[in-house]
């Protein structure tokens, strides 16, 4: 029972703190446009220090996981925190391109990185039964999509009340809170055991796991995951913007999303219990694809906002159990977060080029109708490629003896 409870303490502490790591990241697409005002760099040279920080927040995934499978995850995460406070800390005193890439794009980024799914969901599982781990992982995925829903209005209300600096340094003291966290995430884990002798370690592991099909078709499916997301969490406010509504739909908008994605995940835990993995990411996918195009053709009013960001919020960030859930099916073994962290790296590759090229079209074109488009051929694109993935069929359950 005393295991029990350290394990439901590490996996509540690992959604606490997911909560705040990726709340405070999915919050940043608010500060484009005061960044771009107050700097006066240019929407694409701001899109460009966003975009770097998805491709290291996605870099610093498989080692962040690497390290914590090694040596536990303590110091990861509280070096993660620290720097994701000190590169918000230190971004209203950069006034160039390269100065926005270093707080925002290197510091920030790679400290939400050390506290974010790879880490946290490789090791809120670690005590966790097989058969228990989808759920375990939704409701750490849970606390991000929690994150979201609080930090996105919050953060557009820090920026009132204290402009975009002010709000930034509000944000960083939040980060340094969340160090308290560690502690009962630390104590749920198990003792760190050295590989016996002739284990493979975590990277023959990757080596091997390259060359299986399956993994790398769960990597494309993934890549689009971020060029959406990325796009969205980015320049989302800046849609808002061109149709002439107030920045309280963006924020609300982005809310909205997490809130809808609580329940999103909790849909994924049923359906996994009943449907084979790659048929619900096929899914998911493909109802973006579709919402995307139902967007493009509405009114682009407020609700139309409103009920677009709920009808996104139900898949957002499910993907991200659902993958890791599928990678831990195909590679069952102890370097589930590095693996895992590397499919985190392929998604935010897509993402650099979902916030960059977003910041390139708005500047170029005035619009973002081309990079809608693109995201409609890439949904679609990742719906088919998850079907070919080898996952064993669902097995009946064993019937209960009477």
């Amino acid at each position: 029972m005393n295991t029990d409870r350290r394990a439901t303490a590490a996996i509540l502490a690992a959604a606490a703190i997911l909560m705040v790591t990726q709340g405070v990241r999915l919050s940043m697409g608010l500060f484009v446009s005061p960044l771009n005002t107050s700097t006066g760099l240019g929407i694409a040279t701001v899109s460009f220090a966003f975009a770097v920080g998805q491709i290291a927040w996605g870099a610093v995934q498989p080692f962040a996981g690497a390290v914590a499978d090694r040596h536990g995850p303590a110091g990861v995460l509280v070096g993660g925190m620290l720097l994701l406070a000190a590169g918000l800390a230190i971004t209203p005193f950069m006034g160039s391109g390269a100065g926005l890439v270093l707080s925002l794009g290197l510091l920030a980024a790679i400290g939400s990185g050390a506290g974010s799914f790879s880490v946290l969901i490789g090791t809120a599982v670690q005590n966790v039964p097989p058969q228990r781990r989808a759920r375990a992982s939704s409701v750490v995925n849970a606390g991000g999509s929690l994150g979201q829903f609080i930090f996105a209005p919050l953060a557009e209300r820090l920026i009132q009340l204290f402009a975009w600096t002010g709000a930034l340094t509000a944000l960083a003291a939040i980060s340094l809170a969340a160090v308290a966290l560690v502690r009962p995430l630390a104590r749920g884990q198990p003792p760190r055991q050295a590989p016996a002798a002739g284990s493979p370690g975590a990277w023959n592991a990757v080596r091997a796991s390259l060359g299986d099909g399956s993994y790398l078709l769960l990597h494309a499916g993934f890549f689009t995951c971020g060029f959406h997301t990325a796009f969205l969490v980015t320049h989302l406010p800046g849609e808002v913007s061109l149709c002439g509504l107030p920045a309280s739909v963006a924020s609300w908008s982005l809310a909205i999303i997490g809130l809808a994605n609580t329940g999103g995940i909790l849909l994924l835990g049923l359906f996994t219990s009943r449907y084979r993995t790659k048929y619900i990411l096929a899914a998911m996918y493909a109802s973006r694809a579709a919402l995307v195009g139902i967007y493009l053709v509405s009114p682009h009013t407020a609700l139309t906002f409103y009920l677009f960001a709920f009808g996104l919020g139900l898949t957002w960030l499910a993907t991200v159990p659902a993958t890791a859930t599928l990678v831990g099916k195909l590679f069952a073994g102890r370097y589930l977060a590095t693996l895992f962290g590397l499919t985190l790296l392929s998604h935010q590759v897509g993402s650099f080029l979902g916030a960059w090229l977003g910041g390139v079209a708005l500047s170029r074109m005035g619009s973002f109708e081309w990079i809608w488009y693109t995201d409609i051929a890439l949904a679609v694109m990742a719906a088919l490629v998850n079907l070919p993935i080898r996952e064993a069929p669902l097995r009946a359950p064993e019937p209960v003896a009477a």
